[in-house]
């Protein structure tokens, strides 16, 4: 079997490294492999189990997206971790997946998104399931343009994990946060982005686990205002069990009112219960 490996040229340590974009070719060498290394090979990347013996034809094509993945600046290394988030990725199945589609991934990161080489590692292994997306006109293009045009996001390329996630999710999704804001919550829609704006993980956080609790504890509960959230949208951010109630409780039993939002949630223990103790 007449297979290609590629040896990728000398990348970042880590993707926390600063952006830059790589100009130097990956090296190949092609020579025979014998299917007992190849599958050693594989199964010490942990994208085909211990126990398997897929057929050559199978073998070839998990060769091929491993080779793919290591021509955009991912390592030896970084296959396991793709492997363990996305599995299906490596799937026997040949309708698993389709190269074109991982290639048009790199593609949008690298054009869309303006992200280099390493941004493009980054923001992967940060969220492998990028790489299952359709077609970027179906789903990441249009919640790129959403994010970036409509609510005016920025800096989408950097490798976070906020930015990896926003980027793979449905534009729907980030509609109904927008709804909530602007429905529920009272805000005027460029309030509203301009929360968002300012807290991005609002976009990530769910309506009933998160967002509706807090804010009808915020305004049932503590009595507070709405403009104090346009003033302080963090508080979304923060715990209800663990911070937002026991610090109102602890400023009901001690009789203090009109504590702004921010001190009472962002101070530290120490220096919170300091002051009205």
């Amino acid at each position: 079997m007449l297979l290609s490996l590629h040896l990728p040229s000398p990348s970042p340590s880590s993707y926390h490294t600063p952006s830059r974009t790589f100009h130097n070719k990956p090296h190949y060498i092609k020579f025979r492999t014998s299917y007992r290394q190849n599958l050693r090979y594989l199964q010490h990347l942990t994208v085909i189990p211990p126990d398997s013996l897929p057929d050559s034809d199978t073998l070839h094509r998990i060769f091929t997206i491993v080779n793919l993945l290591k021509s955009h600046s991912l390592s030896d290394s970084d296959i396991p971790r793709i492997a363990a988030a996305a599995p299906s990725l490596f799937s026997p199945s040949s309708a698993a997946f389709s190269p074109d589609n991982i290639s048009a991934v790199f593609h949008f990161l690298a054009t869309d998104v303006a992200a280099s080489s390493a941004e493009s590692r980054g923001l992967v292994l940060r969220c492998p399931h990028l790489l299952l997306s359709p077609h970027p006109d179906l789903c990441l293009r249009p919640t790129l343009y959403f994010l970036r045009d409509e609510i005016g996001l920025s800096g989408l390329n950097r490798p976070t994990n906020r930015n990896a996630h926003l980027l793979n999710t449905r534009v729907e999704d980030l509609r109904v946060r927008v709804e909530f804001l602007t429905e529920e919550v009272g805000f005027e829609y460029e309030e509203a982005v301009r929360a968002l704006v300012r807290v991005p993980a609002i976009f990530g956080y769910g309506l009933e686990s998160n967002l509706r609790p807090k804010f009808e504890y915020l305004v049932g509960e503590m009595g507070r205002d709405v403009e104090e959230l346009k003033k302080f949208p963090h508080y979304f951010g923060f715990s209800l069990r663990n911070k937002i109630v026991p610090r109102h409780l602890h400023l009901k039993q001690m009789g203090v009112v009109d504590v702004p939002l921010n001190k009472m949630l962002m101070w530290r223990d120490e220096r919170f219960y300091a002051k009205w103790k």
